[in-house]
C-alpha cells in the first residue's frame, strides 16, 4: 500500500505505549537481521509529548528490521536520565545509553544522554557537550550528521515536541535520498515539532506511531536500502551505461511541468526516483511508470523531490565575508558612479535564505547610504512551492539559528515562535519561476550567484548556461558559483577573483559566445553524442596554410558549386562558366534553372539520388554544346553535413574530358545528302542515352511528388488537428475573457474600496499630524532599528532634529537633553516590554521625565518604540525651595537659647535644638519622626494644637504639667506659632523656665 500523508482527525489520541514491567517474560526475539547488509540508521526526535510515541513505535517493531535506531529528546542537562531503562522495557531490541566512539549494530537502540549532544561518523556515535548557542537544536545536528553518513539509507523520524527542532536536519535527510516520518496531529500531544516539519514541506509521510513502525518495517525490506540506488534498474540490477529506463518517466514530467530532466545528472534523478519507488511499495520502474501517469499528485511530488531544496541562511558564511569586503562595496561604488540600479539574481534561490541572506549583506555594506542607490534581487526557481515560501519571508526557529541576534532584531520581526522578514527587505527581493536551461534570463545583471546549481546538471546543460551568464552580466559583474564548482571549459569567459569561494569576474571577449534561449535540442539519454570540433587558433601559421590552400585550389581544382537540401546554391568554387547561365526573369539561386538546359535533366535524377542514399555518385561523358560544339565532362556529386545541427549539403564537381566534336556541313553528310552510318549510329546512340536520362529523371520526379503528397497529407491531418486545437482554444479564451470580465468587476470594486481606505488613511494621517503638532509635549517614534518615523514640535528643539531627520537613527544625533544610554534605554524597552523613566536636564540645567514606551502596531506586535518627555522644572525647582526653607527654619532654632521644637503637619518632631536635647535630657535620632504628645505632657495640648485653625494661630504660656518638667526646672510655659514654609505648614513650640523670666 502506497505511503501517504494521513488525515489529522481530532477524535482522542491513540493510547499510550505499554511498558513492560521487571518480572515479566521479555519478548521472543526475532530472528536476527542479515549483518552483512549496509545499514540503515533511523534518528527519532523528539521533546514534551514525545516519551509515549516514542514507546508505541518501539513496542510495534517486534520484527527484525536490520535497522539502527537513535533515540534523541529533549532532556533537562541537570539531571540523570533514566530513558534508556524504561525503553529496554518496551522492545526486545538492546538499548543502551550513548558512548563516545559506540560503533552502531543492527536492531539495537542508542539513546542519547543528557547536557550532550551526538553526531553519526561512518558507523560510530560521536559524543560532545551540549553547545552554548543561542538555541539548542541537537536533533538537526544529529540529523545532519545523518545524511552525510548514510545518504539513503538515512531515515529521520520527528515526533511530538514544542518548537521546530529536526525541521532542518529532515530536509539534508530528504535531499541525500532518506526518509523523513513525522508524527501525525491526531496522536501528537504537541503538535509544534511535526507540524513545523510538515509545513516545510520535506516530509514524506504524517503517521501515528503504530503506522510509523510498520512502515520502518516495510522500509527494511525494500532493495532500496541493500543496494546502491545508482545501479539499481528494473530488476535492481545493475544496468548499462546506455541503458536508461527512466526515460519515459522523465516525458511524463516534461509533458506534466514543462522541465526536461533527461539531461540533470543522472545518478542523482535515478536515486531519487528509486526513493518514489520504494515509497510506494514498487521495486520495477514500470510499475511506477504505470502509476505516475495520471497521478497529477505523484507526479508534483516527484517534481519536488527531484527539486529537492536545501538551503540555509549565510550558507558558508566566509563567501558573504568575502563578498562584504571586497565583491560589494565595488559594485555599489559602480553603481553610484555610473548610475542605475545594483542589479542581483540568484538562480535556484529555493525558498530564499540566499536571498535574504545577500539583501543584509547590502544593506549593512549601505548603511546609511540606503537612499542612495537601488537595489534588485531576482530569485528564481522551478519549484511554485519554495518561491511561495520565499515569497512569505515567514521562517522557523530552528531555520533562524544562523543569523546573530543583531541581524534578527534589525531585519525580522517575530511573533508566535516565528520570524517574518522586515518589509523594507522584501521590497528589495523579486521571486519568480524561471528554468535557466531554457527561460531567457535577465539582464544589466551586477552579481550572479548560482551556488550549488550546476552539480545537478549535466555537461550539456552547464555548457550552456556559461555563455548565459556571460551575457547577462555587465562587463565589470560577478559571477559566485559553489565550492564544488567551477567554470571548467569557459575560461575565457570568467577570470578567477576569488578561489576559495568561486567567485569569478567577467571577461570582456571580442567574440560574444553564441547564446541559445531556446528550448535546447539534445540528443536523448544513452545515445552518443556528436564531438564538438575544438576551436581553431587564429594565429599566424594557419592563415598561411588558409591562403596557400585556396592559391592551390583555384588553380588545379576542378569548377564546381555547393548546393543545400533544397536544391539552393550555396557557395561557387572555381570556373563554373562553362555549365551555369542566367536566364531571363526573375533571378533564382535553384542549381537547377541555372545550369545549362542539357544538363538540367540528367542533374535532376542524379542529385535526387545522392541526397535520398546519402552516398556519393559519378555521372561520366555528359554532353554539352556549347558554341556549335559538343563538351564531354563528367559530374561527380558528393554529399556532406555541415553546422551544428547537422545539416545536409551537396557538392557538384564538373571534370572537364579532352575529347570534343565539331559537326559540320561536309563532315555530318555523305554523298547523297544523307548523314553517314557512324555519325547515325551516334547519334542514335545519344538519342537513346538522352531517352534514358529522362526517364531517370521522370522517376525521380514522380518519386519526389510522391514524397510530397504523403507529406502534404500529413500536413493537412496536422491542420486539421491543429484546427480543432485552436477552436478548442478559442472556447477557452472566450471563457478566460468571461473570467477576465468578472476579474475585472472584481477589481474595479476593490480598487473603490481602497480610495475609500485611502481616503480615511489620509484623514486619519491629518488628524494624527493635528493631534501631535497640537500636544505641548516632546514626543519621538522610533522603529526596531531606533530610525525616526514621527516627531513634535517641541521635540525638534530638545533632540536637535529637523524634518529632514525622519529615518536616520536617534542615537546618530547629538540632542540637546544629557540621555547617553538612550539606546540601551530603548532597545530594553523593546525587548521586555516594560516602560522606562528617568530624569534628565537639558544643556540649560531644565528638569524633564524621560519616559519610553513600546510602540504597539493593530496586530499587537512591537514595532519600536515612543520616547516622551515632561517638563518636571517647576515642581523639581519647588521641592528644592521647600527643603531650604526648612533648613533656614531649622538653623534659626539652633540659634535660639530657649529649647525648641519644630513640628510638621502630622504634630511630628521634625527639628529639636540643641537647647531642647540638654534641657530635657533627649537624643536627637531617636524623638525625630515622634509625635509630641509622647514628649511634652501638656493638658489638653493635643485639643489646642490639633483644632487651632481657625480659632488661635499662636498659643502663649502654656505651663508644663510637673510630670513633664525636666528634671532640675521648677515651672516652665510653653510657647506655640504655626508658619507656611514655602507650602509646607509648620509648628514652632518654644519652651521657658519661670525662673528665667524672673531674672
Amino acid at each position: 500500500m502506497a505511503m501517504a500523508r494521513q488525515p489529522s482527525p481530532r477524535s482522542g489520541r491513540a493510547a499510550p505505549a505499554k511498558i513492560e514491567r521487571k518480572g515479566r517474560a521479555p519478548k521472543a526475539a526475532p530472528k536476527p537481521a542479515d549483518e552483512t547488509a549496509p545499514l540503515g540508521v533511523v534518528g527519532i526526535g523528539g521533546s514534551a509529548g514525545g516519551f509515549e510515541s516514542l514507546m508505541q513505535v518501539l513496542g510495534e517493531l517486534t520484527e527484525n528490521t536490520g535497522l539502527a535506531f537513535v533515540v534523541l529528546q529533549h532532556l533537562d542537562p541537570n539531571h540523570v536520565s533514566h530513558l534508556a531503562d524504561l525503553a529496554s522495557r518496551a522492545t526486545h531490541m538492546p538499548v543502551a545509553e550513548i558512548q563516545d566512539g559506540v560503533t552502531i549494530k543492527p536492531d539495537s537502540v542508542y539513546v542519547l544522554p543528557p547536557n550532550a549532544e551526538v553526531r553519526l561518523d561512518g558507523d560510530q556515535l560521536r559524543l560532545t557537550s551540549r553547545s552554548k548557542e543561542r538555541i539548542h537544536m541537537p536533533i538537526d545536528r544529529f540529523f545532519r550528521s545523518l545524511a552525510a553518513a548514510k545518504k539513503n539509507r538515512a531515515i529521520g523520524i520527528v515526533l511530538s515536541g514544542t518548537g521546530s527542532d529536526g525541521t532542518v536536519g529532515l530536509g539534508f535527510i530528504k535531499s541525500e535520498g532518506g526518509i523523513a516520518l513525522a508524527e501525525a496531529e491526531a496522536t501528537a500531544k504537541h503538535y509544534g515539532m511535526p507540524g513545523s516539519a510538515l509545513a516545510s514541506g520535506c516530509v514524506d509521510a504524517s503517521l501515528t506511531p503504530a503506522q510509523i513502525a510498520r512502515e520502518l518495517v516495510a522500509i527494511s525490506r525494500h532493495p532500496y536500502l541493500r543496494f546502491e540506488p545508482e545501479s539499481l534498474s528494473d530488476d535492481g540490477a545493475p544496468v548499462a551505461a546506455a541503458q536508461h529506463p527512466l526515460a519515459k518517466i522523465f516525458q511524463v514530467l516534461r509533458q506534466h511541468t514543462g522541465v526536461d530532466f533527461s539531461h540533470y545528472k543522472v545518478n542523482t534523478l535515478q536515486r531519487r526516483i528509486t526513493r518514489r519507488l520504494m515509497l510506494h511499495r514498487l521495486e520495477r520502474t514500470d510499475d511506477y511508470l504505470k502509476f505516475l501517469r495520471g497521478n497529477t499528485d505523484e507526479i508534483e511530488a516527484l517534481f519536488n523531490d527531484l527539486l529537492i531544496n536545501v538551503t540555509h541562511f549565510f550558507r558558508d558564511d566566509g563567501a558573504y565575508t568575502a563578498l562584504k569586503k571586497r565583491i560589494i562595496p565595488h559594485l555599489i561604488k559602480n553603481r553610484l558612479t555610473q548610475g542605475g540600479d545594483l542589479r542581483i539574481w540568484v538562480p535556484g534561490c529555493a525558498t530564499g535564505e540566499e536571498v535574504y541572506s545577500l539583501a543584509m549583506t547590502i544593506m549593512e555594506v549601505l548603511g546609511r547610504n540606503q537612499d542612495a542607490l537601488r537595489v534588485q534581487i531576482f530569485g528564481t526557481d522551478l519549484a511554485d512551492s519554495a518561491l511561495a515560501k520565499a515569497r512569505m519571508g515567514v521562517y522557523s526557529e530552528s531555520q533562524v539559528k544562523e543569523i546573530s541576534p543583531a541581524r534578527l532584531r534589525r531585519f525580522f520581526s517575530r511573533a508566535e515562535g516565528r520570524f517574518t522578514v522586515n518589509r523594507n527587505l522584501r521590497d528589495m527581493c523579486t521571486f519568480a519561476r524561471q528554468n535557466i536551461c531554457e527561460d531567457p534570463p535577465f539582464s544589466r545583471l551586477d552579481l550572479i550567484s548560482c551556488r550549488n546549481v550546476l552539480i545537478y546538471l549535466g555537461p550539456e546543460l552547464q555548457k550552456r548556461c556559461f555563455p548565459i551568464f556571460h551575457y547577462a552580466l555587465h562587463p565589470d559583474g560577478y559571477l559566485m558559483l559553489g565550492t564544488s564548482e567551477t567554470v571548467g571549459a569557459f575560461s575565457d569567459l570568467f577570470a578567477l577573483v576569488d578561489k576559495r569561494f568561486k567567485i569569478y569576474s567577467k571577461r570582456v571577449t571580442t567574440v560574444r559566445p553564441e547564446v541559445d534561449f531556446r528550448q535546447s535540442v539534445v540528443a536523448p539519454i544513452g545515445q552518443p553524442k556528436a564531438a564538438i570540433p575544438a576551436q581553431r587558433e587564429h594565429d599566424l601559421t594557419a592563415e598561411i596554410c588558409r591562403q596557400a590552400d585556396r592559391v592551390i585550389v583555384n588553380r588545379t581544382a576542378p569548377g564546381g558549386v555547393i548546393i543545400d537540401a533544397h536544391l539552393q546554391v550555396v557557395q561557387f568554387r572555381g570556373a563554373t562558366g562553362s555549365f551555369l547561365e542566367h536566364v531571363s526573369g526573375d533571378p533564382s539561386w535553384n542549381i537547377l534553372q541555372m545550369v545549362r538546359p542539357s544538363l538540367a535533366i540528367d542533374l535532376r535524377a542524379s542529385i535526387y539520388t545522392a541526397l535520398k542514399q546519402d552516398m556519393a555518385m559519378r555521372k561520366e561523358d555528359v554532353a554539352i554544346d556549347q558554341n556549335g560544339q559538343t563538351k564531354f565532362f563528367d559530374i561527380e556529386l558528393l554529399p556532406f553535413r555541415a553546422g551544428p545541427k547537422g545539416d545536409r549539403y551537396l557538392m557538384l564537381l564538373f571534370h572537364a574530358r579532352a575529347k570534343t566534336t565539331s559537326l559540320t556541313g561536309s563532315e555530318a553528310q555523305d554523298e547523297g545528302g544523307t548523314p553517314s552510318g557512324g555519325r547515325r549510329r551516334a547519334h542514335e546512340e545519344r538519342l537513346r542515352e538522352e531517352l534514358r536520362a529522362t526517364k531517370e529523371s521522370l522517376q525521380a520526379i514522380i518519386e519526389e511528388q510522391e514524397a510530397t503528397n504523403e507529406e502534404l497529407k500529413s500536413a493537412n491531418e496536422e491542420i486539421e488537428s491543429s484546427n480543432e486545437e485552436l477552436q478548442s482554444t478559442n472556447e477557452e479564451l472566450e471563457t478566460a475573457k468571461e473570467e477576465l470580465q468578472s476579474s475585472n468587476e472584481e477589481l474595479q470594486t476593490l480598487n473603490e474600496e481602497l480610495g475609500v481606505r485611502n481616503a480615511e488613511m489620509s484623514t486619519i494621517n491629518n488628524d494624527l499630524n493635528n493631534l501631535l503638532f497640537s500636544i505641548n509635549i516632546p514626543i519621538v517614534m522610533v522603529d526596531n532599528a531606533l530610525a525616526i518615523r514621527r516627531i513634535t514640535p517641541l521635540a525638534e528643539r530638545l533632540f536637535n532634529l529637523i524634518s529632514s531627520d525622519l529615518g536616520r537613527r536617534l542615537t546618530d544625533l547629538r540632542p540637546n537633553i544629557n540621555i547617553p544610554d538612550i539606546e540601551q534605554l530603548i532597545r530594553q524597552v523593546i525587548e521586555t516590554l516594560e516602560p522606562r523613566e528617568r530624569e534628565v536636564q537639558d544643556r540649560d540645567g531644565h528638569w524633564f521625565a524621560v519616559r519610553i514606551r513600546p510602540y504597539r502596531t493593530h496586530e499587537n506586535k512591537i514595532d519600536g518604540a515612543v520616547v516622551t518627555l515632561v517638563d518636571i522644572d517647576a515642581s523639581k525647582r519647588s521641592a528644592t525651595s521647600r527643603q531650604l526653607a526648612t533648613e533656614y527654619v531649622a538653623a534659626l532654632a539652633d540659634a535660639i537659647a530657649d529649647p525648641v521644637l519644630i513640628l510638621d503637619s502630622e504634630l511630628r518632631v521634625r527639628k529639636a535644638n540643641q537647647a531642647f536635647l540638654k534641657v530635657f535630657r533627649q537624643k536627637k535620632k531617636p524623638i525625630e519622626g515622634v509625635k509630641v504628645f509622647e514628649i511634652v505632657k501638656v493638658p489638653k495640648l493635643e485639643a489646642l494644637l490639633s483644632e487651632r485653625v481657625p480659632k488661635v494661630t499662636e498659643l502663649r504660656d502654656v505651663p508644663l504639667a510637673p510630670a513633664a518638667l525636666p528634671k532640675g526646672v521648677q515651672s516652665m510655659m510653653l510657647n506655640a506659632r504655626w508658619v507656611n514654609c514655602d507650602g509646607a505648614a509648620l509648628t514652632i513650640l518654644s519652651f521657658h523656665s519661670m525662673n528665667r523670666q524672673q531674672e
